[in-house]
């Protein structure tokens, strides 16, 4: 199947070949047909196939029919808004939709925390047809009038489960609630989980569902390997890898965004060009973080789970999991960095004896085996626990009671990164507690 095959404009056909695409993902050739036919959709898929252009063209082709706008001049108000989780994914999806526009007169804006209003309110000002936004920004923009969204035809939630994880759902409840009910919306997920089918319920009519893949699955061409360490070694082991091939551009996953800067700094004076970048970094230094690390300028980027999405680098050969995430789904996300496109990519786990039980539940949950090799050198002086019993670290680095009791850090492991998008779920609840009781105007995170 071709991209022509689909119905798509010249304009668009033209843009896709410059940039060296020519056949459509499956979850493109399954996603672009039913939303150029008008309907709501709810679309699943791995990480790294290409969501963002299944929403992007049809989105594109239904705005401007056969590459035409329906009026001259730039429009009054927004026609189409994408809602990301975070700030770098809601730039990519930018940078997406205006490659493939680049025939078509488009105009387009990104509205995020961590930098300054002012030029956003100016391109709001001049007009625009597309918004890509952050929720927290958003309703900041909303709360002093610098956008109406009651000229929106096509919503589409991108990172659904993401942006529900990060307590959004308040948010996206009021973001939604200000836009005309006649809309087509568009939700695109890696997972069809039930929470995403209840806000599926509430936002869409009728939707039609398209799932390319099965939920929490890697693609075929990423190979996954553990390394058994002890936590104090971890930092060694780490930069003994790293070493092999000081070049190879690597990705490293933290799980505390104290950690990460303390990993890095310890990378920088072991003469390794790293860079860390989580949710206490302004925009500037996560943009510019992200940008020596895609130019080659730096050579590990140390992340907390904020980048696990949103992070589109072509070719990153390797991951590298210093800490295991408490949540087993997000070890999905994180890898889903590597072996995009279908090139070949390296998982590797840097695993203590403390979180055993984080690695038994991301076995349980991939359903496969995982190659577990202690690498020479670094043997642990206790081995991996496989058993139901196996330890969990707690968020502050404590060790789990074997009787599987969870803390509350460990059911909502994402607390401190929540802060990225605006605000965590117990405060946009507050907040929406306040709104309905008439109460001030809330103030909101600059982060999101």
């Amino acid at each position: 199947m071709h991209f022509e095959s689909l119905g798509l404009s010249p304009a668009l056909l033209r843009a896709l070949a410059d940039q060296g695409y020519n056949e459509p993902t499956p979850i493109q050739a399954a996603a672009i047909p039913v939303v150029l036919e008008g309907h709501d959709l709810l679309a699943s898929a791995q990480t790294g196939t290409g969501k963002t252009a299944g929403f992007s063209l049809p989105m594109l082709e239904r705005l401007f029919p056969n590459g035409q706008r329906p009026t001259s001049g730039r429009p009054r108000k927004p026609r189409a808004l994408v809602l990301t989780p975070t700030r770098e994914l809601a730039a990519q999806v930018h940078d997406s939709v205006r490659d493939y526009s680049k025939f078509l007169t488009v105009y387009s804006t990104t509205i995020f925390g961590g930098v300054g209003m002012g030029n956003q309110i100016q391109n709001l000002r001049r007009g625009v047809d597309i918004v890509i936004a952050t929720p927290g920004r958003l309703i900041d923009h909303m709360q002093q009038r610098h956008i109406d969204l009651s000229g929106i035809e096509i919503l589409v939630l991108d990172e659904a489960d993401r942006m529900l994880d990060m307590g959004f759902l308040p948010a996206l409840k009021r973001v939604i609630s200000a836009m005309p009910q006649q809309r087509q919306t568009l939700l695109f997920s890696a997972t069809f989980a039930p929470a995403i089918k209840a806000l599926a319920s509430q936002f869409m009519h009728n939707p039609k569902e398209v799932e390319v893949a099965r939920a929490n699955t890697v693609v075929a061409t990423v190979s996954h390997r553990v390394h058994p360490v002890d936590a104090e070694r971890k930092r060694d082991l780490l930069l003994h890898i790293l070493a092999e091939d000081s070049r190879r551009q690597t990705l490293v996953f933290a799980r505390t965004k104290h950690g990460s800067d303390k990993l890095c700094k310890f990378l920088n004076q072991s003469g390794m060009r790293s860079a860390a970048i989580h949710g206490n970094k302004s925009q500037n230094q996560r943009t510019r973080a992200l940008g020596d690390f895609k130019k080659g300028k730096v050579d590990v980027l140390v992340a907390t789970d904020i980048a696990a999405r949103g992070l589109d680098i072509e070719q990153l050969p390797m991951v590298i999991n210093h800490d295991l995430p408490m949540v087993a789904e997000d070890y999905v996300h994180r890898i889903g960095r590597t072996g995009r496109a279908g090139a070949s990519g390296l998982a590797v786990s840097l695993v203590s004896h403390e979180e055993s039980g984080l690695l038994r539940d991301i076995k349980k949950l991939l359903k496969d085996e995982i190659d577990i090799a202690p690498m020479e050198g670094f043997e642990p002086s206790q081995p991996l626990r496989m058993d139901a019993g196996a330890p969990k670290p707690r968020q502050g680095g404590q060790r789990q009671r074997p009787n599987g009791n969870k803390s509350s850090h460990q059911r909502r492991p994402h607390t401190q990164e929540r802060k990225s998008g605006g605000s965590t779920q117990a405060q946009a609840q507050a907040q929406a507690k306040r709104r309905r009781r008439g109460g001030s105007r809330t103030r909101r995170s600059p982060n999101a």
